[in-house]
């Protein structure tokens, strides 16, 4: 005999108001774990409780429009956000379609490789073209391969743009910096 459930086991949905505590500490455990190496001591400055009130901000009062936050489930229980952000189509062509940015794409790391990162993309690019988007870009820290395969995987690739960005400083006093490089894709 089939059992039948009345909600699915896993899905993706808009963010609501209280769902931020647990945005925050997946991505703030997302981080420790992904980038340990990549941010090493930058990452014990994170102040859990003012990331849970930018999320709140973001989840409750977006910016503008095209700004989304959406939250992967099992069951009742969030286990992975993505963030997105419009980009207008440039001052030089401006009637070209807009595209979109992917902010943040985390998955709480005991349930990350369960498809939860595949959902919110594919989610986050149905998103994008609903707005009539018509391509998707994020940003993928130098040494960050899982994260690098898993775009590659999804058939986003870099794009030759590059950004250096400080994150705070070495035991010596110089700052950090560490470089990203965009991946994008058409949609």
């Amino acid at each position: 005999m089939a059992l039948f459930r009345e909600n699915a086991d896993v899905s993706v949905r808009p963010a609501v108001r209280g769902d931020e505590h647990a945005i925050a500490r997946l991505q703030v455990d997302a981080w420790r774990v992904s980038h340990a190496d990549i941010l090493a001591g930058a990452l014990d400055l994170l102040d859990e409780t003012a990331i849970e009130g930018q999320w709140a901000a973001a989840v409750a009062t977006p910016p503008g429009a095209g700004f989304r936050v959406l939250v992967a489930c099992e069951g009742p229980t969030v286990v992975g956000v993505v963030s997105l952000a419009p980009v207008p189509p440039p001052e030089d062509r401006p009637f070209d379609a807009p595209g979109g940015v992917i902010l943040t794409l985390e998955v709480e790391p005991s349930r990350q490789r369960s498809g939860h990162g595949s959902r919110l993309l594919a989610a986050a690019v149905d998103t994008l073209r609903e707005d009539r988007a018509d391509q998707v870009h994020t940003w993928v820290l130098d040494g960050d391969s899982a994260r690098a395969q898993f775009l590659a995987s999804c058939g986003l690739g870099p794009d030759d743009v590059a950004r250096e960005l400080a994150s705070g400083t070495l035991p010596d006093g110089t700052p950090r910096v560490v470089s990203e490089h965009r991946w994008s894709a058409s949609i």
